[in-house]
């Protein structure tokens, strides 16, 4: 499974799969233009993300900085108290000069997306694999799925 569609086969909803025929493509072509805001908002008080480098909380006037993220849990905790949480599957995020954040990640859905049967699920067959069901690719592939569904089933608990 590729790494970057984990997070999304534990999703509740599945989407329907569409049948079209394998082409080849060019680097230029290769990533597809599907960038999508999840969430913006003018007043926000904290945002904790999960770096590589340790869990951070990021406030007004942080220094600007560029994190790279591990898979794990965003919060976004507003100016009213309420809490916004996302689970990325890495990433990066960046500080402007002006306090404006950007979390920039190829996936990231809410929590409310995901159940967590699907999650355990995926981890058994995962484990499967990283014991001895596949190829050295494939066993690659499954230790970067378990790192990233590991750190969903975390959150979820």
């Amino acid at each position: 499974m590729n790494s970057l569609r984990i997070a999304r086969a534990a999703l509740r909803v599945r989407p329907t799969a569409l049948r079209v025929p394998v082409q080849r493509r060019g680097y230029a072509e290769a990533i597809p233009d599907k960038a999508q805001s999840i969430y913006k908002s003018q007043s926000v008080v904290q945002v904790n993300i999960p770096a590589e480098s340790g869990e951070m909380g990021v406030l007004a006037n942080h220094v600007p900085t560029i994190e790279q993220l591990k898979p794990g849990l965003v919060e976004v905790i507003e100016e009213n108290g309420a809490s916004k949480q996302f689970f990325l599957s890495g990433g990066f995020a960046v500080v402007q000069p002006n306090s404006n954040m950007s979390i920039n990640a190829p996936e990231g859905y809410t929590l409310e997306d995901f159940s967590p049967e699907a999650v355990k699920a995926q981890i058994a067959e995962a484990t499967k694999v990283v014991n001895g069901g596949g190829s050295e690719l494939d066993i690659a592939e499954a230790k970067i799925e378990l790192e990233v569904l590991e750190s969903l089933q975390a959150v979820l608990k």
